[in-house]
């Protein structure tokens, strides 16, 4: 039998988790007025930058094994914002003060400047539901 190769790695579910919190930003700029797709939009955002977070330290493992340090302590700086933002976020999110959200996802935005988004993606709308969801988690 031959070896299982994973074709879905970390770097690969983060790199699409950026590019659909990237098409939701798009998609919240759009909006008008504090709506439930306002509020689905804005966790799916905070829901997607703890997930990049929490893959952070199993991306950096393997190396950490390997006595790469360096290069682990260098990526792991590099993706720190991610659990900053998302603790901001959540805590405006659920307070439903949305002037700080806003300064979130201008903050969140300059971060995610130069994520390509292909012109056509097969994201969809993967914040549908995003806000129960948040609410449920905070409920735990």
């Amino acid at each position: 039998m031959g070896r299982v190769i994973n074709t879905e790695n970390i770097g690969k579910q983060r790199k699409q988790i950026t590019r659909s919190i990237v098409l939701a930003i798009r998609e919240l700029m759009t909006q008008t007025g504090i709506s439930d797709e306002v509020k689905d939009l804005s966790a799916y955002i905070v829901i997607g930058l703890e997930t990049i977070a929490d893959s952070i330290d199993a991306t950096v493992e393997p190396w950490e094994k390997r006595g790469y340090w360096l290069k682990a302590d260098k990526f792991r700086l590099q993706w720190e914002w991610t659990r900053e933002i998302s603790k901001k976020m959540r805590v405006a999110i659920l307070s439903e003060n949305w002037a700080d959200v806003a300064i979130n996802i201008a903050n969140l935005t300059e971060k995610l400047k130069n994520v390509d988004m292909p012109k056509r993606h097969n994201l969809g709308t993967p914040w549908r539901g995003a806000y129960k969801e948040l609410s449920k988690r905070m409920s735990k």
